[in-house]
């Protein structure tokens, strides 16, 4: 618990503060600047920051993933490489040339989560809902198969199976 505490002091330490800073290029910025390791920590960072809650239902998985301020037209579902569901976008912060921020909190920019879908999940069948900064992916899953039933032959008396 004691590195717990230590950190939950650290986050109004001006360095990490500076750190985080220099760490969200704007995109101008970052199309100049970019790196394999960057475009990496821009990834995991996009990723951690879009929580999301998964749940199995009768049928079905649903994914819920909150993404406040996000647009309709900035959000992508996807499914990649035949099992992975991938959830992405962006989210912009509004120009207002007026503003001077005292403080900017909300996460803006790229979000991205990847989720692996199990062997049952009917790729035909995905329906995804946005409403109130929640998006809502719904995946059905395939039916098991049915057990094949034995073959029945019918036994008839006398004469010979030759024909």
């Amino acid at each position: 618990m004691r590195g717990m505490e230590f950190m939950m002091g650290m986050e109004n330490d001006p360095l990490i503060a500076t750190i985080h800073h220099l760490m969200d290029f704007p995109e101008e910025v970052e199309k100049v600047v970019s790196t394999p390791a960057r475009a990496y920590v821009r990834d995991r960072k996009a990723m951690a920051s879009t929580p999301a809650d998964v749940k199995e239902v009768p049928g079905a998985l649903v994914f819920e993933i909150d993404m406040p301020g996000a647009k309709t037209g900035e959000i992508k579902v996807q499914v990649e490489d035949d099992h992975t569901l991938v959830v992405s976008g962006e989210r912009r912060r509004a120009e207002d040339k007026e503003a001077k921020y005292q403080r900017m909190e909300r996460r803006m920019g790229k979000f991205m989560r990847r989720f692996p879908l199990p062997e049952d999940a009917n790729l035909e069948a995905i329906t995804a809902c946005f409403q109130e900064g929640v998006l809502t992916v719904r995946v059905e899953k395939k039916p098991p198969p049915e057990p094949k039933k034995a073959k029945t032959i019918e036994v008839k008396v006398g004469g010979s199976s030759e024909g």
